[in-house]
């Protein structure tokens, strides 16, 4: 079956960075887009960003400039490098191929100093 597996995230102070790490199985992984989600203590998941099978790619307003999302297809595996971290960063990071139920278990990220 498809499975997705998010790892990376951790405690971060404000300004630093990390890469998280999205590895599918199950799927050929070159013929889907992939999406980053986040959801925070009380609030609804929000979308992040994605990535096209094409490579093509597209950000919220509030990471655009400071995260980057890319995809190794031959790894079966989608990164989102996130740079100049804010503590409202902080939630939940989830990845999933878009537009399917098909979607990973998140991974913690906490941006405090």
């Amino acid at each position: 079956q498809v499975q997705l597996v998010e790892s990376g995230g951790g405690l971060v102070q404000p300004g630093g960075s990390l890469r998280l790490r999205c590895t599918a199985s199950g799927i050929i992984f070159s013929g889907v887009a992939v999406g980053w989600y986040r959801q925070a203590p009380g609030n609804q998941r929000e979308y992040v960003a994605d990535i096209t099978s094409g490579g093509s790619t597209n950000y919220a307003d509030s990471v655009r400039g400071r995260f980057t999302i890319s995809r190794d297809n031959a790894k079966n595996t989608v990164y989102l490098q996130m740079n100049s971290l804010k503590p409202e960063d902080t939630a939940v990071y989830y990845c999933g191929i878009m537009r399917t139920p098909y979607w990973g278990q998140g991974t913690q990220v906490t941006v405090s100093s």
